[in-house]
């Protein structure tokens, strides 16, 4: 690999920062450019990272053990009643710290991150690729990588006739309880199934109450729509919501100063086309998945790695991308797929959610006792193997 290729990486958040971070492993020249300022960072709330996303980080020595918390097991409960527990081995963190962190990261081993850059457009040239920014500047490269998120523009460059996100019928919002002392191992992730929304909430071991909820929405609403919604009528909704539902759902939402905007929650079922001879896609610009995965940015910072890879081993760019993609595709299809049923879950109706009661404790010790998604979460990447 030519130590000088310069690769033009497009999007500032978890994607962006750690395919700068494994590229520049691998001998390229990344340049990081993000659309927003550095102060707008604090999208959501917070996130699990899994114990396969945290094996890939540690491949780029990414340690996040001062970050969260260590998020060792699952309950499952509905109507008062635990269902099943499950292990986790996973850590959850929030949002704005993780992508301070990784961004100074970046930026600490020699990434230049360019703030205020959003791309218009980009045109592969004879010598390699040209960006175009809204603010009439360009950039020129050997490789673009799209890690632009949801709404990828670089995915509609690639591809114009590429596939919309799918809107999975689901909502996201939460917060974090302050003062509000509840019993119960710290870390653990407990979900609940509330008769109307689903809820989840881990226990910090300072004490404060990290928490989300999915409230269901058959159509999708606009961004105007969500953020018309002010902060008091989504505690009035939530707890409409959660109203006839045992658990700490009402006393969490009750002592959250600031409950999160909401946002639509997507998924890719499959997207057709991944890269072109000198662009390509990676993280949710190429296979959103449902958060009831859990493997959203773990699958990203797969990519990032994997990518580095091909980009160190083959040094044309279009035959490493197809490699890339011949890589990725099978795994994150089937991630996607398996976020899916997760979510279906969480919208039963009556009679859905009794026979979900009835069979997911039988279902959780089966697939415990068979390891039956150690193929999501047991996957490793081993960095001195050719990609080739």
């Amino acid at each position: 690999m030519n130590m000088t290729k310069r690769a033009l990486i497009i999007g500032g958040g978890i994607a962006g920062t750690v395919t700068a971070m494994a590229l520049r492993k691998a001998g390229l020249d990344p340049v990081v450019y993000e659309a927003y300022d550095r102060d707008s960072d604090g999208v959501g709330a917070f996130l699990t990272l899994a114990e396969n996303g945290l094996a890939a980080l540690s491949v780029l020595d990414l340690d996040l053990s001062r970050l969260g918390m260590d998020t060792p097991a699952m309950v499952m409960i509905s109507r008062g009643r635990q269902l099943a527990t499950a292990p986790m081995r996973a850590r959850t963190v929030s949002r704005s710290d993780l992508y301070g962190a990784l961004r100074d990261e970046a930026v600490r081993r020699g990434v230049p991150i360019e703030y205020g850059k959003r791309l218009v457009d980009a045109t592969v040239t004879p010598s390699g690729v040209q960006a175009r920014f809204a603010d009439g500047t360009t950039a020129d490269g050997d490789l673009l990588v799209g890690a632009d998120g949801l709404r990828s523009r670089t995915r509609a460059i690639i591809d114009p006739k590429a596939p919309a996100a799918r809107h999975i019928g689901l909502l996201n919002t939460g917060g974090y309880a302050r003062g509000l002392r509840l019993s119960g191992p710290p870390g653990v992730a407990h979900f609940v199934f509330g008769r109307r929304c689903f809820f989840g909430y881990f226990i910090h071991p300072a004490s404060d109450v990290w928490w989300f909820a999915n409230p269901p929405a058959r159509r999708e609403p606009s961004r105007e729509e969500l953020l018309a919604i002010t902060g008091r009528q989504w505690r009035e909704r939530l707890n409409d919501l959660f109203a006839d539902d045992p658990g700490p759902m009402l006393d969490i939402i009750a002592a959250t100063e600031h409950i999160v905007p909401a946002w639509n929650t997507y998924d890719f079922p499959r997207v057709p086309t991944w890269h072109n001879e000198r662009m390509v896609l990676v993280g949710d610009a190429v296979h959103a998945t449902s958060p009831s995965s859990g493997q959203g940015a773990s699958l990203a910072i797969e990519d990032a790695v994997v990518l580095g890879r091909c980009l160190r081993d083959i040094d044309e760019p279009a035959a490493a991308f197809a490699t890339f993609r011949h890589l990725r595709r099978e795994r994150v299809e089937r991630v996607v797929a398996q976020g899916r049923r997760n979510g279906n879950g969480k919208m039963a109706g009556p009679v859905g959610a009794a026979i979900r009661d009835l069979i997911l404790p039988v279902v959780m010790r089966r697939i415990a006792a068979k390891d039956a998604q150690g193929w999501m979460h047991n996957y490793r990447i081993d960095w001195d193997e050719s990609a080739r």
